[in-house]
């Protein structure tokens, strides 16, 4: 009996420990609640103050806790948590059916002041800040040299080659150790000399620098090629200046000749109009004397058959 006893509260002990989980600030996590399914009711809480119940018979309820706003139930029992912040650290409890499931969540954040890129002989400040940790919970660095640095700030001044390379911060809670890494660059010092500058030849022999220093310049035995070619190219370029110019005008005269029609064809569309005389009609000229009848055919017809 006392044997049962025991494993009982053995295994109370062991569902009873936290969870520990340990991200970035701005990142997303997702909490498992420990259980498959419920019966009645599910609970998620951030330090005692409800972020969201879900209820078999009804919908979904947020609570009051600040970390609502960012939270969303997952596969109907897990909480996700997007763009995590410092104050979201801390317990987080997850209640099916009145069982407790505690979870502590971590939130790790690594830097390097000024920056993680340094040039030898200068000055930095690496720094690890864990929320959420218990009060007795230790932070230290460990260099790529494998020396380990305590506390939660490191200062390297100067700044040696041997200090580039992955350095760990090491934090302990609940009796594990988690670990973040930051990687630091150390650049190659800057040469003070620059390499001389090559300045052409002299020939002493003559009167004109670089006359004959380079056989293969202008002045040399292969010379006359690149004259030869430099002439071409001109001769190319004004031929093709040409052809342009006459291409531009014959387009210019075609586009005069095709306006010259359009305006020929709209003037013949167009419908004439003719002039009118708004005088007024002149008189009749007086008739002269007494103007014979003129005989009528038929009187005219008894003569012409005698």
């Amino acid at each position: 009996m006392n044997v049962i006893v025991c494993l009982g509260i053995v295994l109370g002990a062991l569902s009873a420990a936290a969870t520990v989980i340990h991200t970035k600030p701005r990142q997303s996590v997702t909490l498992e609640c420990g259980v498959d399914s419920y019966k009645g009711s599910l609970t998620w809480k951030h330090k005692d103050e409800m972020i969201i119940q879900i209820a078999k018979n009804g919908p979904p309820r947020k609570g009051s806790a600040a970390i609502k706003q960012r939270s969303r139930q997952m596969d109907d029992v897990n909480l996700r948590i997007s763009d995590v912040r410092k104050e979201d650290a801390g317990a987080l409890t997850c209640e099916a059916d009145g069982r407790r499931h505690e979870h502590t969540l971590l939130v790790v954040s690594v830097s390097a002041r000024p920056s993680e890129e340094q040039q030898p002989g200068g000055e930095v400040t690496l720094q690890c800040e864990v929320a959420g940790l218990n009060p007795d919970s230790t932070v230290q660095w460990t260099g790529p040299d494998k020396r380990v640095h305590a506390g939660s700030e490191v200062h390297l001044n100067p700044v040696a080659a041997s200090d580039a390379g992955a350095w760990q911060c090491e934090f302990s809670h609940g009796g594990e150790t988690y670990r973040e890494e930051l990687a630091v660059r150390v650049k190659d010092p800057v040469s003070s000399t620059s390499p001389p500058v090559r300045r052409p030849e002299v020939n002493k022999g003559t009167s004109c620098p670089g006359c004959g220093a380079d056989p293969r310049g202008w002045g040399g035995p292969l010379g006359w090629w690149l004259w030869a070619a430099a002439g071409a190219g001109c001769v190319v370029v004004v031929l093709l200046t040409a052809l342009l110019i006459v291409f531009c005008r014959r387009i210019r005269r075609r586009k005069r000749k095709l306006q010259k029609m359009m305006k020929n064809g709209q003037r013949s569309a167009r419908p004439k109009t003719y002039c009118q005389c708004n005088c007024r009609a002149a008189a009749e000229k007086p008739r002269r004397g007494r103007q014979k009848a003129r005989p009528s055919t038929l009187a005219l017809k008894p003569l012409l058959k005698e």
